[in-house]
């Protein structure tokens, strides 16, 4: 009786752990493995987007049973450093790649390789310069994020807004330059672009006072490039407009090294509503900022990207809003809805914009 006891509980324990085995981590689910390629970890905005997928998938993960696995790793701002990263998930045979690419006109590259070896591809906050990139691979692979000329707009707007009008000196002429991303960014073309023209499409007359100065999207090369203008034409300087939000905090900390005043003698508009922004927003030192929503965008790439794991497919486009931020309370983090955009609506759209 004893030896049939240990055969039997031996049994069971056999066909326990094959049970395990078989169904990942947790009963009945399954195991993913996910690579998540971000451009830089240096980024404010990619920190904190990147947290939210991965704290994302994690909270959804214990409503659906599986476990999803996320190999993230930093490109460092260096593109070639980022494809060999992404190939070798490639090579791993990852379930599915998300990518922040540092540079977007390498979408062709990526998403011909991941096809090959029948891995979804979901691109993120950079959008691919082509829209023929993401006609590669129909269903299989989508682009999250926001439409970067909303964002332009909304800081030509916020200027426009002022009791001024932005024309701190009243001549009838709102004085400016622009903090630049990076070259071959499609946020910071548009940005740049955009804001000037929200300000003339309302009949307000702009002088740019130097050309767009590069500054990387860093603080610190915005403080430096900013203050070489303000030693030379700080009296004109009227207007900052910063492609994102570490360039603007840099701008602000220039204008007071100059014994000028922020969002007073010099407006000053980033992107992004990152909590450093918010804290000089709060100061009255940032005239505005323009959230770009890491919070649902984050949150739809994991939807998004759990379909394409159940096999689904997906849409080429999601997109979600910017918001405009000129208090706390704008900038509230709520599940917001997205819309998604077919080829051949995007391409209509982007011909008559």
């Amino acid at each position: 009786m004893k030896k049939l006891l240990k055969v039997f509980v031996v049994a069971m324990v056999a066909l326990s752990l094959a049970a395990c085995s078989s169904t990942g981590d947790k009963e009945g689910g399954k195991t993913y493995e996910i690579g998540l390629a971000i451009y830089a970890y240096n980024d404010n905005f990619m920190t904190q987007y990147r947290n939210e997928i991965k704290d994302y998938f994690a909270e959804l993960g214990e409503k659906d049973g599986n476990t999803y696995n996320i190999d993230m790793q930093d490109g460092k701002g260096d593109q070639a450093h980022q494809t060999e990263q992404i190939d070798n998930m490639i090579i791993q045979q990852k379930d599915l790649i998300i990518a922040n690419l540092v540079d977007p006109t390498g979408a062709e590259n990526i998403i011909n390789k991941a096809k090959a070896e029948d891995i979804p591809v979901v691109l993120i906050n950079r959008e691919p310069k082509s829209i023929d990139d993401m006609t590669i691979w129909p269903g299989k692979t989508t682009y999250v994020g926001a439409d970067a000329t909303q964002s332009g707009t909304y800081q030509g707007e916020m200027i426009k807004e002022l009791e001024n009008g932005g024309d701190v000196n009243g001549d009838g002429v709102v004085s400016y330059f622009t903090l630049y991303g990076e070259p071959g960014n499609v946020d910071a073309d548009q940005r740049t672009e955009y804001s000037i023209k929200a300000l003339t499409d309302a009949g307000i007359k702009v002088e740019m006072l130097t050309e767009k100065r590069q500054a990387d999207w860093d603080t610190e090369k915005a403080r430096s490039a900013t203050a070489d203008i303000l030693a030379s034409m700080g009296d004109k300087v009227e207007v900052i407009f910063a492609n994102n939000d570490g360039m603007a905090i840099g701008a602000i900390a220039a204008i007071e090294d100059s014994g000028r005043v922020p969002n007073k003698d010099i407006y000053v508009v980033g992107v992004d509503a990152v909590p450093e922004a918010m804290a000089v927003l709060k100061d009255g030192k940032l005239t505005g900022t323009v959230l770009n929503d890491h919070f649902n965008q984050a949150r739809t790439t994991a939807e998004v990207a759990i379909k394409l794991l159940a096999g689904e497919e997906v849409a080429p486009y999601y997109w979600h809003d910017y918001i405009k931020v000129v208090s706390e309370e704008s900038a509230e983090l709520v599940r917001r809805e997205y819309r998604t955009e077919t080829i051949e609506e995007i391409t209509k759209r982007y011909e008559e914009r």
